[in-house]
């Protein structure tokens, strides 16, 4: 049963970038980049193309990949996923020590995309990044992925190069042919191509401009794979570029198709969502547009004026919600009764340590204080050297509203906990509960500006009734262009009264432009010794999160 005609973008909301999508049947699944998070490479499952369920990640052992040397930005870019005679293919480019330097592709395979995933593969003498794997109907299985050029002729001079691969080894097979080189349309940074074979054409799609103000989509054909590629005499197919950026929908790139089991053809592609003078701090999300194919054979938006908009038409399918999706975007509330953490939750890396557990104390989420905190201590500190205790999600909406209830003692003028709001390792703000030098129980809020940490206000507590009533209850409220941070005390889930830390604060510091990152905001749980050595524990009742109300 359809409740209306008409869905709202994006799909994914916050930060889920550079979607790939197959259809299996009458199930569609979709996998978006991670970076240097864990678990990494998401996976969902839909059945209407509007409503997703996260069943997943292509990451989600600690041995399969080692994050070290990953900072903010770096780790699990572009993945495409594909499926061929009942197994699921996973390729992604693993970028490591900053990112001109090491870039590894590899691919994964499951039988179920919920996983397992198998360790990766990594391929030999595959360079460059966001590549993709396509089977013809002749059995073959070839590779695509950007190179840059040797001897650029200007900035951003990029190509895409094809290679065949052994379905076996996943390793290349005889030589590699560039198929689009950038500078035959000027291109900068092309990259992030797909392959697919429609009505005895191969079709090409590259994302192009860079991944912010320039983005978007281009396409080439050919007879033959490895074929002498047509331009698109339309390109680009997708963009906003000519488009003011401080709109509604910008940054509009790096797409997937996919036909349904009913001849529509969709597009899934990343866009933002600016607020003030475009800044965004729900990261780079998942839109999806219909599409029609000409009769020229090229393809056209099946909008009225060939932009991507914000509602859209439903697809022609029936609508299905899974259990656990909430269309209305009503609050989601996490009371850490499981033995493992929902799949919203990530880390900062792969733990290289246990440092955080749902089953030492039933009910709750317990964090050891770690001695990395979220700010550098100095310019040559990074999170691949010290990795910091902290649980967090992503921020999904421009208003919002996020609390948790911890139970802390900390032991000295060293330890915090509470709740973080952060872009990377630069840029947070932290509400804290901890001790000022006299050794008085606080309320802290803290903030990480290009790395310099400094506290905006620090408000004394009752020790005493914080003992007492054995809890307190720390908050954010998001509206647009504005974080409020506060506090309340209270007994067990009774509502206390909320005590303002700070108003009006700029969200701006949270900003994908302000930090020049890949990610979006997070935010969550977070316990520090502050560079110390400690083995007193933070412990968190609840976290809820409910965005769009506010």
């Amino acid at each position: 049963m359809r409740n209306s005609e008409t869905f709202h973008n994006p799909i994914l909301s916050g930060f889920y970038p550079d979607p790939s999508i197959c259809r299996v049947g009458d199930d569609y699944y979709m996998a978006t980049s991670s970076f240097n998070y864990y678990p990494g490479i998401p996976i969902f499952h839909s059945r209407d193309l509007i409503h997703w369920e996260q069943i997943g990640h292509g990451i989600h052992r600690r041995d399969q990949l080692d994050y070290k040397n990953c900072e903010a930005s770096l780790g699990l870019w572009a993945p495409t996923i594909r499926y061929h005679e009942g197994t699921f293919y996973l390729i992604n480019t693993f970028v490591s020590e900053g990112r001109e330097v090491n870039r590894d592709n590899y691919i994964l395979t499951a039988k179920d995309p919920a996983g397992p995933w198998s360790d990766p593969v990594f391929i030999k003498g595959a360079d460059g990044i966001d590549p993709t794997v396509f089977f013809d109907e002749d059995g073959r299985m070839w590779y695509a992925g950007n190179f840059i050029q040797k001897n650029p002729k200007y900035e951003g001079h990029h190509g895409i190069y094809l290679c065949e691969l052994d379905p076996e080894t996943f390793q290349f097979i005889g030589e590699r042919k560039v198929i689009w080189d950038g500078a035959r349309t000027a291109s900068k940074w092309i990259e992030a191509p797909h392959l697919y074979r429609i009505g005895g054409w191969y079709y090409l799609i590259v994302a192009e401009g860079g991944t912010f103000s320039n983005h978007c989509v281009m396409m080439a054909r050919a007879r033959k794979v490895d074929g002498d590629y047509e331009i698109c005499p339309r390109n680009p197919i997708v963009t906003h570029r000519h488009l003011p950026l401080a709109r509604e929908i910008s940054v509009t790139g790096h797409a997937d198709i996919v036909q349904t089991q009913n001849g529509e053809w969709w597009m899934v592609l990343l866009a933002v969502r600016p607020y003030g003078d475009f800044q965004f701090n729900t990261g780079r999300e998942t839109f999806l547009v219909p599409f029609h194919w000409e009769k020229d054979g090229w393809p056209l938006l099946d909008t009225e004026d060939g932009i991507v908009h914000s509602t859209e038409r439903k697809p022609l399918l029936p609508e299905f919600v899974p259990a656990g999706v909430d269309p209305m975007e009503q609050e989601v509330r996490d009371s850490f009764e499981e033995k493992t953490l929902d799949l919203r939750w990530n880390t900062i890396l792969a733990p290289k340590s246990d440092f955080y557990s749902l089953t030492e104390r039933e009910g709750f989420l317990r964090l050891s204080l770690l001695p990395a905190t979220l700010w550098k201590k100095d310019r040559l500190d990074r999170w691949h050297t010290e990795q910091p205790a902290c649980v967090v999600r992503r921020q999904q909406h421009h208003t919002f509203e996020a609390s948790a209830r911890l139970e802390f003692c900390p032991e000295s003028s060293k330890e915090e906990a509470g709740l973080v709001l952060l872009q990377d390792d630069r840029y947070s703000y932290l509400l804290t509960v901890g001790r000022n030098e006299e050794g008085q129980q606080v309320v802290r809020l803290a903030k990480a500006e290009d790395g310099v940490h400094s506290v905006i206000r620090e408000l004394a507590l009752n020790a005493e009734e914080i003992n007492a009533k054995g809890s307190i209850l720390l908050g954010t409220t998001c509206r647009n262009e504005t974080y409020d941070f506060w506090y309340e005390i209270a007994e067990g889930n009774r509502k206390g009264i909320r005590v303002m830390v700070a108003e009006k604060l700029p969200a701006e510091l949270l900003s994908s432009n302000v930090n020049e990152g890949f990610t979006g905001a997070y935010i969550g749980m977070y316990a520090s010794s502050c560079h110390t050595d400690s083995d007193n524990h933070a412990d968190f009742d609840w976290f809820c999160y409910a965005g769009g109300r506010i």
